[in-house]
């Protein structure tokens, strides 16, 4: 069966629905009736989301790609704890993947790779008439980001970044507190990685796509790969989890765009430091001139009028953060000391109030419909969440919620940010990817307990 036919069949039996079911399975094959989807990195990243993709009786996994032997040792106990068949493994060196995309009948991939395979694997996969879902970043360049868009409208293949932080469950409650006017008409946004992830950049590595770093867990190295981006750029190198959950929040790509942007950055200190303390200043690494400044700031203007001011911190001592602040006309929260003040609600006039009452009162029906399923699952059950828009969004063989105009404008921050720092914090325009059709698309995300 043809990969358009598969999917047209996927899309028919949705609509038939019971009729189907008193139907002999013979007539349809073994797993015709269920998305077959790729694997393309299986370090601790690409593991977990495996594991919630067998999790569902609508997903198969018939192949995976990695070179590196004890991630795919790992990946295969997966399979084999899920009760399902070990897949086909494609790992005869980097450029692999290309054969598994050209080869295998797939609907869609899933990719958890090192930042910069992300742009090719997914070229690849579209080019070969099958949908993407791909971790942060999408892209690395502008270019990069522009050969995605072109290339998905060209294939008609979907390019879904998998931004899980969007589905994180005080985020959606303060979404749906936006939905409903409860700040007003918003005026300013932050977001930002704050993470201390030096024991990452200096672990001793694991090979392959894989490793990655499972927030809450222990920290297996992605020093392999990750550390060299801090030697090479000098910009706000992981700027999705920050911006992600604060881009529906203002329409962005639908109703409003980022037009310009600022990014600083400070010196660099934090890994020269680490380095010295721990291995001494005759460490081979202490003469290593690392461009990333310790922290990057990027202030980014909108169409419309508001401000996102997004922080990249990943070289310092800290507490983790995601520095989300939400404001507007009428009132702001701030997660860092979880605190809300609504002006002409909150019972003291301009004192903070625990946040707790309101994301209880708001919390987002998507959560309420879905609590127990995603109980367990990664990053707070936020895993859970992005795995299904991403394997419904194949099931109606639709655009995903989260797109590949959100995927690229998330992801344009790297290198715009970049080139502001590098040009003294000058002023960079933001491409509109979108050719102006966010002037007339409506909002999508998180509007019902569907998505």
């Amino acid at each position: 069966m043809s990969k358009m036919n598969r999917r047209d069949f996927i899309k028919t039996t949705a609509l038939v629905g019971a009729a189907a079911g008193i139907m002999p399975t013979s007539l349809f094959g073994a797993s015709s009736s269920r998305l077959q989807v790729g694997i393309i990195g299986t370090g601790f990243r690409g593991q977990g989301m495996t594991r919630l993709l067998l999790n569902r009786p609508d997903v198969d996994i018939p192949v995976i790609c990695d070179i590196d032997d004890r991630m795919i040792d790992r990946v295969l106990k997966v399979f084999e704890k899920s009760g399902r068949p070990a897949p086909k493994i494609y790992k005869d060196g980097p450029e692999d993947f290309r054969n598994m995309v050209t080869n295998e009948d797939l609907d869609g991939i899933y990719i958890a790779t090192p930042w910069e395979w992300h742009h090719p694997m997914a070229m690849a996969a579209m080019e070969n008439d099958i949908h993407v879902g791909t971790e942060v970043p999408a892209a690395l360049t502008v270019n990069q980001c522009w050969d995605l868009v072109n290339t998905s409208e060209k294939t008609g293949k979907l390019c879904m970044i998998m931004e899980n932080v969007n589905y994180r469950r005080d985020i959606m409650a303060v979404l749906y507190m936006v939905r409903q006017g409860l700040f007003g008409e918003l005026i300013h946004c932050q977001g930002g990685y704050q993470h201390d992830l030096r024991h990452v950049k200096f672990n001793d590595g694991v090979g392959g796509y894989g490793g990655g770093v499972e927030f809450g867990e222990k920290a297996f190295s992605e020093a392999a790969w990750r550390t060299q981006h801090s030697v090479d750029r000098n910009a706000d190198l992981y700027p999705t989890h920050g911006l992600g959950p604060v881009s529906p929040m203002l329409d962005i790509n639908r109703g409003n765009r980022m037009v310009h942007l600022t990014s600083t950055a400070t010196q660099s200190r934090g890994l020269h430091k680490y380095i010295v303390e721990n291995g001494g200043a005759d460490h081979p690494n202490a003469k290593v001139d690392f461009k990333l400044g310790d922290v990057v700031t990027t202030v980014i203007k909108c169409a419309k009028g508001q401000t996102i001011m997004l922080s990249h911190d990943t070289n310092s001592p800290r507490p983790y953060s995601l520095n989300f602040r939400v404001q507007g006309t009428q009132g702001l929260w701030m997660k860092d000391n979880k605190s809300i003040y609504i002006e002409g609600m909150s019972p003291e006039s301009h004192r903070w109030e625990s946040d707790e009452a309101y994301l209880e009162k708001y919390d987002h029906p998507l959560w309420k419909r879905f609590e127990d399923q995603a109980s367990g699952a990664g990053h707070g059950g936020m895993d859970f969440f992005i795995v299904r828009a991403f394997v419904e969004a194949l099931k109606d063989n639709q655009s995903p919620v989260i797109d590949v105009y959100d995927a690229v404008s998330m992801s344009v921050i790297v290198p715009l940010s970049e080139k502001s720092i590098r040009l003294n914090s000058a002023s960079v325009k933001i491409p509109d990817f979108t050719r102006g059709k966010w002037k007339t698309n409506k909002p999508i995300f998180g509007l019902t307990d569907a998505y």
